[in-house]
């Protein structure tokens, strides 16, 4: 007899994590050799602790520029659900530290935005990169925002 998993529908299979996985330790090795760019988005490091493991996750991530010392990021986690990068760094913020080709790594505070910040900060996003724009409107879920601003 055989058996099959059931999966939660819209979360990805063994497959696209491995993809996922893949592709996104040789961004990170990307940007640690200072080509931080990908299909024309800056690409930062973020690291964070697991919520659930409490080790250290490194992601790749597009960012846009809010100010000489913070950054905007988008949960958008291939729209299905919030990515696990998006928890972690809510559960240990204190934690969180982004790596920029020329600025090394830099401890962040992350701040998800809401209401009025938020509308202003996805127009700057979906400016930038309509692409956002077209993947939220596939979506049911908001995708969230978080500005990263240096510590210190």
């Amino acid at each position: 007899m055989e058996t099959t998993t059931k999966r939660k529908p819209g979360t990805p299979g063994p497959l696209s994590r491995w993809m996922q996985r893949t592709m996104g330790a040789r961004m990170v090795r990307k940007v640690r050799r200072g080509r931080a760019n990908f299909m024309g988005m800056d690409v930062l490091v973020l690291t964070t602790v697991g919520r659930r493991t409490g080790q250290r996750r490194e992601t790749a991530l597009s960012w846009f520029p809010d100010g000489p010392d913070s950054w905007l990021i988008v949960g958008s986690g291939g729209g299905s659900q919030n990515p696990d990068w998006h928890a972690n760094l809510l559960a240990n913020p204190e934690a969180a530290t982004i790596e920029l080709p020329g600025r090394g790594v830099l401890e962040v505070t992350p701040e998800r935005l809401e209401a009025e910040a938020y509308d202003g900060a996805w127009a700057k996003i979906t400016q930038a990169q309509p692409r956002y724009a077209k993947y939220q409107a596939k979506s049911d879920r908001r995708y969230p925002v978080v500005r990263l601003t240096a510590r210190g």
